[in-house]
């Protein structure tokens, strides 16, 4: 129900920019792989009910300690501060936790900043973030809960974006678009700042709040250059357990994990400011040359990915098990292709003869195969011998 509200939100960002400094907000490769993101985040629920709900019901049905009446005016405004409270925390521990910035960092991969980057989201990070919200549940009814939740993640969608400066005497309250534009930026004065969801005033009492100064760099300090959406996801804890085992000691192999990401034996907690990287103003955003027809190929493969996507929320409950795992293994397929294609990879673009709208199960799954085996490495090319006739 929150998808034209997104739509028409980045229609308006488009346009906005378009009018302020004749561009657009944003580019089609890190628009897609954005946007891939957050569909790959979202499939779980199409298998799952929300982990967030289950716990907060369980813990509310079996260990409340009172109740507040729902239609009290003051249950709402407890409730409001509560989660984003929680919010804070969960998002700044996010960040000074190694294992959990694994999966935090997803969000902050893209070295754009625009609506498109508010659903670039992670798929574990949800596994974790249950835990902070739990107090509430000892006192605060579920059904109150359930919509400061969606209220608090709803609110920070529209704060990815700079064709807003700055919101006058709003700035000293509310998380606004130039606090968070801190927040995703790599300039050293930018790092582990801003954590706030809908206030800005927890990051104010807690002494991470800083101001916009110089121009904000955005991305990761150390740029993963793809667009590929699981490779984006699962690279990070590819890198920490090459750490965990190359890191001599027990009680620093735990450090590797529960301390922060630029953490090392003999350093601080949360790691040295010297050792992130200095901005020279000259960095440029990873942006391969793709053809023309390509990118038009992957905008248009996209939105009938997009619309399988919808179909699937809405008919899911009507669907065999087996049909439901097919779309989903189909929409991995093609995000996956997509970020491979945007990079210009040579050795992958045969597979979008396999990919077509229209094309047979039996082409789908021999696509499926033979793309694992290319994940895995053993063929370079291994679409070249295939024959690419398809079903219609």
């Amino acid at each position: 129900q929150s998808i034209p509200f997104f739509v028409g939100f980045i229609a308006l960002e488009f346009i906005v920019s378009w009018i302020q400094k004749r561009k657009l907000s944003g580019r089609i490769n890190d628009g897609i792989s954005s946007l891939s993101l957050g569909i790959l985040s979202r499939l779980p629920d199409v298998l799952f009910r929300s982990f967030d709900l289950i716990s907060y019901v369980y813990v509310w049905d079996n260990y409340r300690l009172f109740e507040l009446p729902w239609h009290s005016p003051w249950t709402w405004y407890v409730t409001f501060l509560g989660v984003d409270f929680a919010y804070y925390w969960f998002h700044r521990i996010s960040h000074e936790v190694n294992l959990l910035w694994a999966a935090h960092q997803i969000h902050h991969s893209s070295e754009d900043y625009n609506l498109f980057t508010a659903l670039r989201q992670s798929l574990l990070q949800r596994y974790t973030s249950w835990i902070f919200n739990l107090p509430m549940a000892l006192f605060i009814p579920p059904s109150v809960f359930a919509v400061h939740l969606q209220f608090n993640l709803l609110y920070q969608f529209w704060i990815h974006t700079e064709v807003i400066t700055t919101l006058g005497p709003l700035e000293f309250i509310l998380n606004t678009p130039s606090h968070h534009r801190v927040h995703h930026g790599r300039n050293p004065y930018c790092i582990d700042k801003n954590y706030g969801g809908t206030l800005i005033i927890w990051d104010r009492i807690f002494g991470t709040f800083e101001a916009e100064d110089a121009k904000v760099v955005y991305g990761l300090t150390h740029p993963v250059n793809s667009f590929e959406p699981i490779l984006l996801q699962l690279r990070p804890l590819a890198h920490i357990w090459n750490t965990f085992w190359a890191t001599p000691g027990f009680c620093n192999k735990l450090s590797v994990l529960f301390k922060g990401p630029g953490w090392g034996p003999g350093k601080p907690r949360l790691g040295l400011p010297e050792e992130i990287p200095v901005i020279t103003g000259k960095e440029v955003p990873y942006n391969p040359s793709v053809p023309t027809y390509l990118n038009c190929y992957a905008v248009v493969h996209f939105a009938v990915i997009m619309d399988l996507y919808l179909d699937l929320l809405a008919t899911v409950t009507m669907l065999s098990q087996g049909t439901v795992l097919l779309r989903i293994g189909v929409m991995i397929l093609s995000l996956t292709s997509f970020g491979l294609l945007l990079e210009n990879r040579q050795d992958i673009k045969h597979v979008f003869f396999l990919l077509l709208p229209k094309a047979g199960i039996l082409e789908i799954i021999r696509c499926l195969i033979f793309l694992g085996i290319y994940k895995l490495g053993y063929l370079r090319n291994p679409f070249s011998f295939l024959n690419y006739s398809y079903e219609v």
